[in-house]
């Protein structure tokens, strides 16, 4: 008799777990680039052991969340005249975000963000000067918006068509400045929890995140 984590999982019962993985990011349980490793290994997970793995330290599937009052949807705004910003680290994401730089630089790394929200909305803007916003391979990003004698621009490796991933929508205005949106591959690494899954699923972190080579900041 075959062993039922050996099944072969369906797409239905991927699906589930991916959804699974958002709800328990929006309650704050996941980092992005946790809820971003996690998912590619969702969709690529081939038996019922490998998707229970990806959610064994999270709440069962129904299971009623705890509620908190919903956060304010004002704008939380990173600011740079003349000088730099950096966020970097933990730190968590319930409200839209915007970044200005005026002859300085803003760095804006959400790996490690803890995202309360379906959707990162983020406002930048550059005069004279650079916005930097750094997320894991495999989210998709959306920049729109303009520049005038200045550049935005994503460099981030992209998720399959068709799967279920975290969205960063970015509104880009440069003037004289760039807004650049990048990704592992292009920046400096963080110290990641998730070899040992990687390992376990038979993924190498060149299968992930493509060329090494990498971006200061």
């Amino acid at each position: 008799m075959t062993d039922s984590g050996e099944l072969r999982a369906s797409d239905a019962e991927r699906e589930a777990v991916v959804e699974q993985l958002r709800v328990a990011s929006v309650d704050g349980r996941l980092t992005l680039v946790e809820l971003t490793d996690r998912t590619e290994a969702a969709y690529t997970a081939t038996t019922h052991a490998e998707l229970a793995l990806l959610t064994q330290d999270l709440p069962a599937a129904g299971a009623v969340p705890v509620t908190a009052p919903a956060p304010e949807r004002k704008k939380r705004w990173f600011l740079a005249f003349m000088g730099d910003t950096k966020r970097r680290g933990k730190w968590r994401v319930d409200q839209e975000l915007g970044a200005v730089a005026v002859m300085g630089d803003v760095v804006m790394d959400l790996r490690e963000a803890e995202v309360r929200t379906d959707v990162i909305d983020i406002t930048a803007v550059a005069v004279m000067g650079d916005v930097k916003i750094i997320v894991p391979d495999g989210v998709d990003v959306d920049l729109d918006g303009f520049a005038f004698m200045g550049d935005k621009k994503v460099d981030v490796l992209e998720a399959a068509p068709g799967m279920n991933v975290p969205v960063v929508r970015v509104h880009g205005y440069a003037v004289m400045g760039d807004i650049k949106v990048y990704g592992d591959a292009r920046a400096k690494p963080i110290k990641r929890g998730w070899s040992a899954w990687r390992e376990h699923l038979g993924l190498t972190p060149g299968q992930l995140y493509g060329d090494p080579r990498r971006l200061g900041d």
